[in-house]
């Protein structure tokens, strides 16, 4: 079946419309979005977007507090065998998919089994799974080759993450995403229709099953306040912010940094961060050149920069940007000040005599960075100023992305690039930590602290060994953080229960207007 006969009756929806009028309004909330998503199946996309709309729809065995640490949410509890590789995970009982069948064990391995073989994030986990069976009507057991610490981490991540869909689904669900008549969750809004280019409609699923607890991030109680979610795509911002101002939106999401001041300071609109920021990173090259194993020119370049004039310039408002040295931002599980005194030093006469110290001549050292994201070149244009105030010879090098990515690759090409990262839910998919990617940071000190925390399943040991990883990190500094950057979106005043930032993606359980 296609999207565009994919819809319950829109006819008798729009004379519904008609008749109920403001009624129906007022139960609908309408969110602006940037376009359309690929698909809503979790498990094998990893649009934004996609688990903006959809993380009402799915749930997962865990999800994230409002510290970014993994709880059950269709799981009750779990045990873990004294070797730290036999899993057993306990379900909760009385909980309904949309079709009205009651979930069981057999619908999470199905779901399991699907994602750690087609799922875009599955393989992370799945590479080190011996098996997944039911053990009981409500129990899943998942035995390891050798211990994962980062298991909950990844279980919990809803995008491109392993959704629990109804065993029926899963029997004909391959690599390519399933189809909308199959959006079948446990979540407390269902899927109703998507008229392309017009909207994706969720309702609310009147037996819902709500989690103990109080809501503390996306964790806790479930209250589906509004009668339906409409999330309708509007590619122009502008539209997306005059509409709202006018009242045709309840939320818009991706809007500009330029705006910020005035929006904030409207009353009419509320601003509310996204909670989790991108942050820059620049590379240093350990397998080539004059940075090899120089950790102590590293050093001494990490000594030269201020990171707080590059972020008021490449970024402006500072509602927008935190200069912060931890990897993960402050109130994260994984939050640490360990090194991060180093994280933005500015001494410029400092960094000069530590580079003296270092063996520098005042060789050229080549930095990559690409126009294509402003943000990146603005901040390095700030860095190569101060660094040549510190006696460095920058080569600055200026790409478009796709030849900045293909020359990262080749060893002898660089010394420092620009980029950027997401938000991961566990410290070990930060890219800094995986040994191939571009800068190839493999010490013996690094492989060291890794096997300890991959192999570790206690929070408090993770939390701990991560601290003197980021230590690690700036001691010798295989990249360099720039600091947090916060998007926005913008909502109608009249949304209660919003927040004043987002966890991840926005929600609208337990909001109401």
């Amino acid at each position: 079946m296609t999207l565009k006969t994919w819809s319950k009756s829109a006819v008798a929806g729009l004379a519904l419309m008609a008749l109920t009028g403001t009624a129906w309004a007022d139960g609908m909330m309408r969110y602006a979005t940037v376009g359309e998503p690929p698909s809503l199946d979790q498990h094998v996309v990893t649009s934004d977007l996609a688990t903006t709309i959809a993380h009402h729809m799915f749930e997962g065995l865990y999800t994230f507090n409002a510290a970014n640490a993994p709880v059950g949410l269709l799981a009750s509890g779990e045990t873990i065998s004294d070797d730290g590789k036999v899993i057993t995970i306990s379900l909760r009982e009385g909980v309904k998919f949309h079709n009205g069948q009651d979930m069981t064990s057999a619908d999470v391995v199905a779901s399991l089994e699907r994602w750690g073989e087609h799922g875009s994030r599955g393989g992370l986990l799945f590479g080190n799974v011996a098996s997944v069976e039911a053990t009981g009507d409500h129990e899943v057991t998942i035995t390891l080759n050798e211990p994962f610490g980062p298991w909950k981490n990844l279980m919990a991540f809803i995008n491109g993450g392993p959704a629990i869909y109804p065993a029926s689904v899963m029997e004909a669900a391959g690599k390519e995403p399933i189809a909308p008549e199959n959006y079948i969750g446990t979540g407390p809004y269902k899927f109703s229709e998507w008229q392309p280019n017009r909207h994706v409609e969720l309702v609310r699923f009147d037996e819902y099953a709500s989690p103990d607890g109080a809501a503390d991030g996306y964790a806790g109680e479930r209250k589906a306040d509004f009668d339906t979610l409409r999330f309708i795509p509007v590619p122009d911002v502008g539209t997306r912010v005059s509409g709202l101002k006018a009242g045709d939106y309840d939320y818009a999401e991706s809007i500009p940094g330029d705006l910020f001041a005035d929006l904030d300071a409207d009353a009419g609109v509320t601003t509310i961060l996204n909670g989790g920021p991108i942050f820059g990173l620049v590379f240093m090259n350990s397998k080539d050149g004059p940075l090899q194993e120089n950790f102590a020119l590293r050093r001494a370049i990490q000594t030269a920069i201020d990171k707080t004039p590059a972020l008021q310039v490449a970024i402006g408002p500072e509602g927008l940007w935190r200069a912060n040295g931890s990897f993960l931002p402050d109130g994260n599980v994984w939050y640490t000040d360990s090194g991060a005194e180093n994280f933005s030093m500015g001494n410029a006469e400092k960094a000069k005599s530590m580079a003296e110290e270092a063996g520098y001549t005042g060789d050229p050292i080549k930095f990559m960075v690409s126009t294509n994201y402003p943000f990146h070149y603005d901040t390095a244009i700030v860095y190569t100023k101060q660094l040549a105030q510190a006696g460095f010879n920058i080569d600055l090098q200026v790409y478009d992305w796709a030849t900045l990515i293909e020359k990262r690759a080749q060893p002898d090409q660089w010394d420092l690039f620009f980029t950027h990262h997401g938000f991961v839910p566990d410290p070990i998919l930060i890219s800094v930590m995986n040994d191939n990617y571009p800068g190839w940071w493999t010490t013996e000190e690094k492989a060291e602290l890794k096997a300890k925390f991959t192999a570790s399943s206690d929070p408090a040991e993770r939390q701990a060994i991560w601290a003197d990883i980021q230590a690690l990190i700036y001691e010798q500094v295989p990249t360099m953080k720039t600091g947090d950057v916060y998007t926005y979106n913008i909502a109608s005043p009249d949304l209660k229960g919003l927040g004043e930032a987002t966890l991840i993606w926005p929600h609208f359980w337990n909001v109401s207007k």
